[in-house]
């Protein structure tokens, strides 16, 4: 099985994971892909394969040297996006792309002029959607990178490489992808996360990250004699929000700034709610747009009233930079070895977070690497097969170069 047919095999499984469940997985349909990839895994021959009552997967390449070798992991995550519908993925591969407009559906298209980075893979072979769906590149091509580099070692044995342990998990997309990775268990002195985008892309900064959810108690009177009387929720929700900067807004930023980014409304008279993501690189002023939060809540409650407005904030995630640091060698190996795939690195910060930032923070620092995909959580995600080949070797080299520095890596 070569790496596409791996990759169209996963993304016939829905894994949207939800925030609005308890419980991990959030969805039950995640373990479904689970069990499926722990058979593979077991079937490519890979050794001490496990998953555990939440669907974390872990399992082993033994070693093919007797040289002292660190141990060197490599993750990805199971679920896609709540976004977009991952339920019936219909792929297909437009083979060597000229360049043009591609219909993924009647009256939907996939377009250079929208997506300029199409231009980018001319050539290349482009696995699309039909339009009505994501793709699952995010993470399904990780996962069918990094299972195709463990077929390629055990076929390819002249490759020296030390024991490398592989790690697949659940909701990474709501937050949640690393809260129980036993990082005990993994035993590996780093690891790389393959959850990057477009070829090349090499990442150890990410935001630092918050969800605040506030919910609003109005007070719902006819509205013939309400008069003083009335507190209109949906109202006050929306003067909330404006209170809020609105050219910081995921819209309006880019590179290091930061944002608020509400993700869901809804309600009426009475009672009404409010999703915010808040993201930031710098620490300082991630802590300072909490405050900003918390001071826009307070208004509204001086204004209406005790508990009008009720915040509910919770920190998600934090810059891996800090974790990742003193341990430079890592990206000195991830670049090294995508030169030796043909691709150029380039080393840019997360706009977003993978489980490798709370990974790193756990005691397992680990940077994120390309998977190759592109407009992920949406409809127009594509993922060139060159992108993923080149992912997978790049996995392939990392293995080399750790075993080629041995116990000098550090």
């Amino acid at each position: 099985m070569n790496i596409t047919e791996r990759f169209l095999n996963y993304v016939k499984f829905d894994t949207q994971s939800s925030e609005e469940a308890e419980g991990c997985p959030s969805t039950a349909k995640q373990l479904v892909f689970a069990e499926y990839l722990k058979a593979e895994l077991v079937a490519e021959g890979l050794e001490d394969v496990e998953m555990d009552e939440h669907g974390y997967i872990y399992a082993t390449l033994p070693a093919n040297t007797e040289r002292e070798v660190p141990t060197v992991g490599f993750i990805s995550h199971m679920d896609t996006s709540p976004d977009c519908s991952g339920k019936d993925v219909k792929p297909r591969i437009v083979e060597n792309y000229d360049g043009g407009e591609i219909e993924l559906s009647e009256g939907i298209n996939l377009s250079p002029e929208k997506f300029p980075e199409m231009l980018l893979h001319r050539g290349e072979d482009l696995i699309v959607t039909d339009g009505h769906t994501l793709l699952g590149a995010d993470d399904k091509a990780g996962i069918a990178e990094i299972v195709q580099a463990m077929v390629y070692l055990k076929e390819h044995p002249e490759v020296e490489h030390g024991q490398i342990r592989v790690g697949f998990n659940p909701d990474e997309e709501i937050g949640m992808g690393a809260h129980l990775f036993d990082v005990e268990k993994f035993g590996c002195q780093f690891a790389y996360t393959m959850d990057g985008g477009d070829v090349g892309e090499l990442e150890f900064e990410n935001f630092n990250a918050a969800s605040a959810k506030i919910q609003i108690n109005g007070c719902s009177v006819h509205p013939g004699y309400a008069k003083g009387k009335m507190i209109n929720a949906a109202r006050v929700a929306t003067e909330l929000t404006q209170m809020l900067p609105a050219d910081e807004t995921p819209e309006t930023t880019e590179g290091y700034e930061g944002f608020y980014h509400l993700t869901g409304i809804s309600g009426g008279c009475e009672q009404a709610q409010l999703s915010f993501i808040i993201r930031d690189h710098n620490r300082l002023r991630f802590e300072q747009r909490k405050e900003r939060m918390e001071e826009v809540v307070a208004v509204i409650n001086a204004k209406y009233g005790e508990n009008v407005a009720v915040l509910n904030m919770n920190d998600q995630y934090y810059n891996m930079r800090e974790k990742v640091e003193p341990m430079m060698y890592i990206i000195d190996i991830a670049k090294q070895a995508m030169m030796e795939a043909g691709v150029t690195p380039k080393v840019q910060a997360i706009r977003g977070g993978t489980d490798g930032a709370q990974l790193s923070f756990k005691g397992l620092p680990c940077p994120n690497i390309f998977a190759g995909g592109i407009n992920f959580h949406g409809p127009y995600e594509f993922c060139p097969v060159q992108s993923m080949e080149k992912a997978m070797m790049t996995v392939v080299n990392i293995c080399k170069m750790v075993a080629k520095h041995g116990s000098t890596i550090g």
